[in-house]
């Protein structure tokens, strides 16, 4: 059987975001992406990603946290991106639509990117009973500072090695977050993981954290 895919909506306070759902043959748990600055659904490196994820028996939902028209804002002040408590709210919403449909694998994960990452251990820290599990890629932990500590999930903090300040922040957050946690560091990598062979490293690391922290997480459901 081949991964189901369909594009799917998710209305939330009056507005519509899309997204794309990927559901493998017997998927071991929905991983939700939580894009990054000036990034949406059609990411090449979050696609890239989840398609590694879908190959590993996982599901996938890649979605916009922000609208069309917040996206041509954003794209010129680039403001909203920096708003990481309305894009948690945002992607807390869609977790509660997610859970709420009864239809979707469990457990959940959130795979943030930049911002997103932010964004995404704001909801987490918020969703302690939900969330099984977080991966941040290059992310700005720092901008969820006052989450880090509520954090329950275990978390996965992969940087690359030439991604100097970004680096810098999340050996940071890893002094912070009480979680069990780890910090990945991809050598030669930069802050896009466009070198050779980096975003699949990035994807290995990925598949094998949820796939870890999901298998208890599925064992505690059942």
């Amino acid at each position: 059987m081949a991964t189901e895919t369909r594009d799917i909506t998710i209305p939330i306070d009056g507005i519509e975001l899309h997204g794309v759902l990927a559901i493998p043959p017997h998927a071991m748990g929905l991983v939700m992406f939580a894009h990054g600055s000036g990034s949406s659904r059609h990411s090449p490196r979050n696609r890239h990603v989840a398609a590694v994820l879908n190959e590993r028996g996982l599901a996938t939902l890649l979605f916009d946290l922000l609208t069309d028209e917040e996206e041509q804002i954003d794209a010129v002040d680039t403001t909203l991106r920096f708003d990481v408590e309305m894009l948690a709210e945002r992607l807390l919403a869609a977790t509660d639509s997610v859970i709420a449909s009864g239809t979707m694998p469990r457990p959940i994960g959130y795979f943030g990117g930049s911002t997103g990452a932010a964004a995404a251990l704001i909801a987490a820290a918020r969703r302690p009973a939900e969330i099984a599990a977080v991966v941040s890629r290059g992310g700005r932990p720092d901008l969820a500072a006052g989450s880090l500590a509520a954090v329950r999930a275990p978390t996965l903090l992969v940087v690359g090695s030439a991604d100097t300040w970004v680096l810098r922040t999340n050996r940071d957050a890893a002094g912070r977050i009480t979680a069990p946690h780890e910090l990945a560091i991809v050598p030669g990598a930069t802050h896009l993981f466009e070198e050779p062979g980096a975003l699949d490293e990035v994807a290995r690391l990925a598949a094998s954290w949820f796939l870890t922290h999901f298998t208890p997480a599925r064992a505690k459901a059942s």
